[in-house]
């Protein structure tokens, strides 16, 4: 491929990507994969806290992003669109894993990740929650989503979620305060 073709499709917006991937561009599809991987990878894992099931349920939000390339709203975020699909199919990888096993307490940082999760302590931060704190966190501040939009997909009362925000809240300031410290 030209080296002009390249730099002008990194630098198109995400909106002229999908639409150029949807006329049969691989470039302009790889170009949104390099762009939005890591934050879909951030978002599963932070809420499955294990690098293999996020690798996992990252691949699997990427797959079903690009067969609903033509859904896409030209309006929103691509990238807020791939992460909150990573965070669905890394809620569906917990329901669909036996309730009786636990994450564990604290998540060693994967070793092809520790450059990008070293610049990010809070990704390592909210992993280490425990499940229900790590959902509302990941979906209050990641994906965006309003605590009663949170108690509808999470299938709790309202003021659960905002009591477990609270709690991750305090949690992830005493964690983080030794880190910036």
């Amino acid at each position: 491929m030209a080296y002009w073709l390249v730099t002008m499709l990194r630098t198109d917006t995400d909106t002229a990507l999908v639409a150029a991937a949807l006329e049969g561009s691989p470039e302009a599809a790889d170009v949104l994969f390099e762009r939005h991987w890591p934050r879909a990878w951030k978002a599963a894992y932070a809420v499955l806290g294990d690098r293999d099931a996020a690798d996992d349920a990252a691949q699997r939000a990427v797959e079903r992003t690009f067969r609903a390339l033509d859904r896409f709203r030209p309006d929103g975020s691509f990238g807020a669109w791939i992460a909150r699909i990573a965070v669905n199919q890394a809620i569906d990888a917990l329901r669909r894993a036996p309730r009786e096993q636990e994450l564990p307490e604290n998540v060693a940082a994967p070793d092809r990740y520790a450059e990008m999760l070293d610049r990010d302590a809070l990704v390592a931060a909210v992993a280490g929650l425990d499940r229900d704190r790590r959902l509302v966190v990941v979906l209050r501040y990641w994906v965006d989503l309003d605590p009663p939009e949170i108690a509808e997909r999470l299938g709790v009362p309202v003021g659960t979620v905002s009591s477990r925000l609270s709690r991750a809240l305090a949690d992830l300031r005493e964690k983080l305060d030794g880190v910036t410290r």
